[in-house]
């Protein structure tokens, strides 16, 4: 490496090795990441990516090899923060019971003294005007009032503020994962900006396209180790996959549209008495669209609560959900991965209110196997998998059940392209048998996957598409049409 190599060097990882137990999270990775580029970092879930991003950041020290923070000696978060890296978690850290100036104080310790309160109420906003212009969230508001997508933004924000140091590098993990088409635009816009400017970014999705997209360099992982290393134009979608080792393809294209036979098995009356009304019929797959925070989400646990709304639980489920928002309303943190499996099918593993334990581990293993949960044991922590793979156990426990209709709100946020392959044969699979499935997603590709689409704006449904009206060009042109009385 020449002086100005040196130099320009944010971070250097050299023959990092983490492993706990038989499980070799980091097996000798080596990387280096330069002021000026942007490193897509890929891999399935499970790969590493995680681990890496917290020697990164200073988080975790490999238990070999070594990590330099610049010309820096120092070790640790702290040394890294003064190195200027910064990292944006796919879970998110925000404090719910703070407002978004007080997170920011939170996270920049240089925000203190008299009027403190006032100038970071200025300095985020700036930012947030600066990243996503035309955004409606004020500094004042508290934090666990916004909608997951605004918290994302909040905390996409306050990561690219300077107070104190300069920020040197910024870690994105899954960035894009709760926001729509035009915010991601947005984010991915300043993130261009900002390397252009000399800043380095190392940007983790598991949208191939966004990768090939904003990559100046792109790393894949797998199995703990990087497999390929080369300049993002170097890369094709297919190349991608290929190099994570995936064996499915690359597009799975929409099925014919399902008949629609009989009465509807859900409906809903058009919002506020605009707009289209809802229905969904046996064995369909429904997507919702249009601009995220258009009221999707509202829709969804409206349909929830309108068939399971008594406390009193049924002993054959109308419903199952899963949740885009895993830690706020998916996971138990405290339980284990089998015990948050198991608890949306209760009612079938007791007799005379007693748990069979061997019809649960049974079952536990065999959805584990079916989905592809990265776990040694289901009786490990939820916290000790991936996001992705926690993601995978909500799945799995909506799909376990006998709810003949599963509500979806984002479900995908975090999971890698493979296993999104096989979750999409699982969902068809299932709907060919005659279960419904009502599905949101902020992703294009997901949503035209669907046998019919309702878009959505202001809180109301404003267009139904069908077949092969479902598409993104489509999609995008309804959601800014206005809900007819």
């Amino acid at each position: 490496m020449n002086a100005n190599e040196a130099a320009a060097t944010v971070v250097s990882v050299t023959d990092a090795k983490v492993h706990y137990g038989a499980v070799r999270a980091l097996d000798g990775v080596t990387l280096t990441i330069r002021a000026g580029e942007c490193i897509g970092l890929v891999g399935h879930n499970g790969a590493g990516k995680s681990t890496i991003v917290n020697v990164i950041n200073g988080g975790l020290t490999p238990h070999h090899g070594a990590v330099a923070f610049g010309s820096s000696t120092g070790q640790g978060i702290n040394a890294a923060r003064e190195a200027g890296i910064r990292c944006v978690f796919q879970e998110l850290s925000l404090c719910p019971n703070l407002t978004v100036v007080e997170n920011t104080r939170v996270m920049h310790r240089g925000l203190s003294g008299f009027g403190w309160r006032k100038r970071g109420a200025d300095i985020i906003a700036k930012k947030l005007n600066e990243i996503f212009p035309g955004h409606a969230i004020d500094a004042s508001e508290q934090v666990g009032n916004l909608t997951i997508a605004e918290r994302q933004m909040v905390e996409i924000a306050i990561t690219f503020c300077e107070i104190g140091n300069p920020v040197r590098l910024v870690i994105l993990d899954e960035p894009t994962s709760s926001l729509d088409a035009r915010l991601a635009e947005q984010l991915l816009t300043y993130v261009r900006r900002f390397v252009t400017a000399g800043g380095a970014v190392v940007f983790i999705s598991h949208i191939l396209s966004e990768i090939l997209s904003i990559a100046s360099r792109i790393v894949v992982m797998k199995d703990g180790k990087v497999v390929a290393e080369r300049p993002a134009a170097d890369f094709s979608e297919h190349g991608l996959i290929e190099a994570m080792g995936s064996v499915v393809k690359a597009r799975q294209a929409r099925m014919s549209t399902t008949a629609r036979i009989g009465a509807p098995v859900m409906t809903a009356a058009s919002a506020r008495g605009v707009g289209l009304p809802f229905q969904a019929h046996r064995g369909e797959i429904i997507g919702f669209a249009g601009l995220g925070g258009h009221g999707q989400t509202e829709m969804l646990i409206n349909l929830f609560n309108a068939r399971n709304g008594n406390w009193l639980r049924s002993k054959d489920p109308e419903v199952a959900f899963v949740a885009g928002d895993r830690a706020v309303n998916g996971t138990f943190t405290l339980w284990s991965i089998l015990k948050n499996f198991s608890i949306g099918v209760l009612p079938d593993l007791t007799r005379l209110g007693k748990l069979d334990e061997e019809r649960e581990r049974a079952l536990g293993q065999a959805w584990k196997e079916r989905i592809g949960i990265r776990t040694p044991d289901m009786e490990n922590g939820i916290l000790s998998l991936s996001g992705g793979n926690q993601q995978k156990a909500l799945f799995a426990r909506a799909l376990s059940s006998r709810a003949p209709i599963v509500l979806m709100d984002d479900p995908m946020r975090g999971v890698d392209f493979g296993t999104k392959q096989e979750v999409y044969a699982i969902l068809r699979s299932e709907a060919e048998n005659g279960r419904t499935f009502i599905w949101y997603s902020t992703e294009m590709d997901e949503v035209c996957l669907c046998d019919r689409v309702y878009v959505f704006n202001n809180g109301a449904i404003v267009a139904e598409l069908a077949g092969d009206e479902v598409s993104e060009e489509n999609i995008l042109s309804a959601s800014f049409k206005e809900a007819a009385a």
